[in-house]
């Protein structure tokens, strides 16, 4: 799902959220926006989408957070090749693939 540049942050009161929780949760993942849960005015739980939380997580895994480090030395470095560049790449090694394994099919 495609996030906004600025996602919107609503803040709701720990009665409301308990009182409404299915229609936040449906407003989080259908819309992508962040829901601040609060007790006494003051933040006490967040509500995000699964997913962004997932990325939250990867995130915080210092093997995700090298490999990312080291993708971005490798295109600082001139290493990588534009994401148009890969889907082409991509579609002759499936086409090679496949050709080599039609004889093998064609056997059964």
């Amino acid at each position: 799902m495609p996030r906004q540049t600025s996602p919107v942050i609503r803040h709701v009161p720990l009665t409301q959220a308990r009182a409404s929780l299915g229609n936040l949760v449906n407003d989080v993942n259908r819309d992508g926006e962040y829901v601040v849960v609060e007790r006494g005015g003051l933040p006490v739980a967040v509500i995000i989408d699964f997913d962004e939380f997932e990325d939250y997580l990867d995130l915080r895994d210092p093997a995700v957070r090298e490999r990312i480090a080291e993708a971005s030395r490798e295109h600082r470095a001139g290493q990588s090749s534009p994401a148009e560049d890969l889907l082409p790449r991509l579609r002759r090694v499936t086409a090679a693939g496949r050709r080599r394994r039609k004889p093998a099919a064609a056997k059964r």
